[in-house]
């Protein structure tokens, strides 16, 4: 008899942003003739880059003559890119990477999911709250909670990030091995130093534990003083692994290209006791499960590092970045406490004595915009809502707009 896997029980009923588009959806149904205004689901809206959409159609004339046709790729990535993001992501900025440390994936979101297959079931699992669902959902499906008692699941240590720690995740006063960090972080916005991130690396060094970074939007950031990869760290090549997307970078959310460093200093242990290396172990199920992304693909990728995609893909992040300094600036008239929107696509808002759900409905259901309230990240969004930055800047304008009408 095929049975299922009862881990999957524990799992809320559905995925966040499921259950707000089946909010849109209905309230659409009953509304016709108002026009929504989305700014809830990190979706951007800017066309590719030309450079990139050149890249693109090179790759695609190449796969159209038989003298230049690519089939099969090589697993991790065709050497022509992984060069590329090895120079230019990280060796410009100091860190020590290496192309063969990179493996190009179909984006950040799987490799989240994915890469905790490495790890035991009975590991003690670190994760920020507020929280991209991903994270804790996997975690959840692999079997590493309890059940969901009270907003939580029992088994993980949550790292709260609150006002009064300026939205900063502390160091767990309890040992763990697995640590899920964000920045510039998903959802507040939240922003880490060189010497916040120096304080995970050695307690990561200091107790065995391995960082998952994600630096999905590390390219919205423009201090020049503020960490741009977690490599930048002295150490943390021995214990962090780093989630990168070509999504929120250049626009590629509907082109499906991220990659993941594995240094190969990081290493794991066995049951033994005994140092294994986490790159080959990537490298194992990288090359077991997954068939390399397409070449067009990679070609449009590569073709954010030439000179002009450096400037278009800076400029079309400009854009966002001022969306979201119109929406800060329109948050903070109406009187909300509020963090994110300098370095981030993101502005997380102090919704007081909302609850996040019901203030979602009341912005959908008088200004017909759409945000994502901050219960869906997790306990200490219960009174929060995320506005994200990716529209036009027209219809930023008008959201807000119709967002003082609807709370004057």
């Amino acid at each position: 008899m095929i049975k299922a896997n009862e881990h999957y029980s524990k799992l809320k009923a559905s995925y966040l942003f499921a259950d707000i588009a089946k909010r849109v959806e209905k309230y659409q149904l009953a509304n016709p003739e108002k026009q929504i205004i989305k700014l809830g689901i990190g979706d951007v809206t800017k066309a590719l880059a030309p450079a990139v959409i050149k890249g693109f159609h090179d790759g695609v004339n190449e796969m159209a003559d038989d003298a230049t046709f690519r089939g099969y790729g090589p697993s991790p990535g065709y050497e022509f890119l992984r060069q590329a993001i090895a120079k230019n992501d990280f060796q410009d900025r100091g860190a020590d990477i290496s192309a063969d440390e990179i493996f190009v994936s179909d984006g950040a979101k799987c490799d989240t999911g994915n890469f905790q297959e490495l790890f035991a079931t009975d590991i003690k699992v670190a994760i920020p709250d507020p929280v991209y669902p991903a994270y804790l959902d996997t975690n959840v499906m692999a079997g590493r909670t309890g059940e969901f008692e009270n907003g939580r699941y029992n088994g993980i240590v949550y790292m709260d990030c609150l006002k009064e720690n300026n939205f900063m995740p502390e160091l767990p006063n309890e040992d763990v091995d697995l640590i899920y960090l964000c920045f510039p972080n998903n959802p507040t916005g939240s922003i880490a130093t060189k010497q916040e991130l120096k304080k995970w690396v050695d307690y990561a060094k200091d107790n065995k534990a391995l960082i998952l970074f994600d630096a999905a939007y590390e390219a919205f950031i423009r201090d020049k003083n503020l960490p741009r990869t977690i490599y930048e760290i002295e150490g943390a090549k021995e214990v962090a692994v780093e989630f990168r997307s070509f999504s929120k970078t250049a626009g590629f959310t509907g082109t499906r290209c991220g990659f993941i460093v594995v240094p190969k200093e990081c290493m794991i242990f066995n049951a033994k006791n005994e140092k294994i290396s986490l790159h080959d172990m990537w490298d194992r199920r990288h090359s077991t499960k997954f068939n390399g992304v397409s070449y067009p693909v990679q070609k449009a990728a590569f073709a954010v590092y030439s000179d002009e995609g450096k400037i278009q893909v800076k400029k079309q992040i400009d854009y966002y970045l001022n969306n979201a300094d119109i929406i800060s600036k329109a948050v903070e008239e109406l009187g909300f406490d509020y963090v994110g929107g300098e370095h981030s696509p993101y502005i997380w808002i102090d919704g007081k004595d909302k609850n996040s759900w019901d203030f979602f409905d009341l912005l959908l259901n008088k200004a017909s915009v759409v945000c994502t309230p901050g219960a869906g990240f997790g306990r200490c969004g219960e009174q929060y809502i995320r506005i994200s930055a990716f529209n036009s800047l027209e219809n930023v304008i008008l959201a807000m707009s119709r967002i003082k009408e609807a709370l004057a």
